[in-house]
Parts: C-alpha cells; structure tokens; sequence
C-alpha cells in the first residue's frame, strides 16, 4: 500500500467523521429552535396556535437532518468496507452495525424516507 493511499484514508476518516458532527450539531441547533419556539408560545400574551406552521416545518427539517445523518452513515460503512478490503493495516475501520444502515421505510404525509 502507497503513502498516498494512507493519506488519502486518513482524510476521507477525518472527513466523514467531520460531516458526521456537523449533522447531530444541525439536529441539536434544530432542538434548541424547537425549544425556543414552544417556550415563546407559552407567554400569555401569545396565542396557542401561533407558530404551528414554522414547528410543523422545522419537523420536516428535523426529518431530513435525520435522513441525511443516515446518509452519511452509510457513506461511511460503504468508506470501511472499502478500507478493509483494500488496505492490511493496524488502523480497523469503523465497524457499523448492519441495523444502522437497514433501508427501514417510513412514510411521512405518504413520502416514503428511508432511515
């Protein structure tokens, strides 16, 4: 195996990894707006019905950010497989769980997604 092999699989790890937490730290950022918003509904002086179009719509932006975390789950057990088959190092790559990356379909407002 080349140098430039190892390099290039120590940048696509560092990569995934990276896109990884940028995607839970889009789900978090999504919770916190989620939090917000149904604390400010709870003022008095607001109605109850006041921002349920903007959750319902950050629901659906919640739904994709999972879909997408799932996306990149599966780059990343595709990215392993190709390490183990190509490179006999120490270094074992991330071994994921097949149940992770099952193509389970779930229907939203009758949208097939896959999780």
């Amino acid at each position: 195996m080349t140098d430039r092999i190892t390099q290039d699989a120590y940048n696509l790890k560092k990569l995934i990894r990276e896109a990884e937490a940028l995607a839970d730290e889009s789900m978090i950022a999504f919770s916190r707006l989620k939090q917000a918003m149904l604390a400010a509904r709870q003022n008095p002086e607001v109605e109850v019905v006041e921002g349920q179009r903007a959750l319902m719509r950050l629901n659906q932006a919640e739904s994709q950010a999972m879909a997408m975390s799932t996306s990149l789950l599966r780059v990343h057990d595709e990215l392993s497989k190709i390490a183990r088959e190509k490179m006999a190092t120490d270094d074992v790559p991330t071994e994921i769980p097949a149940h992770a990356v099952a193509g389970d379909e779930l229907a939203t407002d009758g949208v097939p997604q896959y999780v």
